[in-house]
């Protein structure tokens, strides 16, 4: 049984900066602060994670994933889909808590500044720990957004109302 949790932020920030900080196990430790920490292979800390890195690593990747940082509770094997510099990526991994982990995100610019979308499917591997995995899973992508929003600050539908606009069908006016 999986579900599926998306969030979404406008951040005010050009794709390029942005892609440059999310795209490294740093940017990634640094959404997830201070509740979880990933433990990422000594190989890959301080690179980023790139289509050229990734055609390098074939195999899936053992992480260990850190309660405040320090204590261990889960043994995530990160693999990779696909990654596009800049657009997004598609993560395909499992751990010893979730049979199936997909982390779907994607970056791409606006009017005034970056729409980041993630979506994370996910199917734990104990059915009894489904309620609480979604809420847990839920809370923490709900976390990592607040911390992009507050590093970068959104962009506010006042500033993105015209872009929104050329999207949307125009209704006729009634005449009173």
């Amino acid at each position: 049984m999986s579900f599926v949790v998306e969030r979404s932020s406008t951040l005010d920030v050009e794709v390029a900066e942005l892609w440059s900080v999310i795209a490294t196990p740093a940017g990634v430790n640094a959404e997830l602060r201070p509740w979880v920490r990933m433990r990422f292979p000594r190989r890959i800390r301080r690179q980023t994670l790139s289509t050229a890195l990734l055609n390098q690593v074939t195999q899936p990747m053992p992480c260990w994933m850190l309660a405040g940082g320090v204590i261990p509770f889960d043994r995530h094997l990160l693999g990779f889909e696909s990654m596009d510099d800049g657009v997004g990526f598609v993560e395909e991994s499992s751990s010893w808590l979730q049979a199936r982990w997909r982390h779907e995100r994607t970056v791409g610019a606006v009017a005034g500044g970056t729409e980041l979308t993630d979506r994370v499917t996910c199917r734990p591997r104990f059915v009894v720990s489904w309620p609480v995995t979604r809420v847990v899973v839920g809370a923490v992508f709900a976390h990592r957004h607040r911390r992009l929003r507050r590093r970068w600050g959104s962009v506010s539908t006042a500033t993105r109302l015209p872009a929104l606009r050329n999207r949307l069908p125009r209704r006729p006016r009634r005449r009173i």
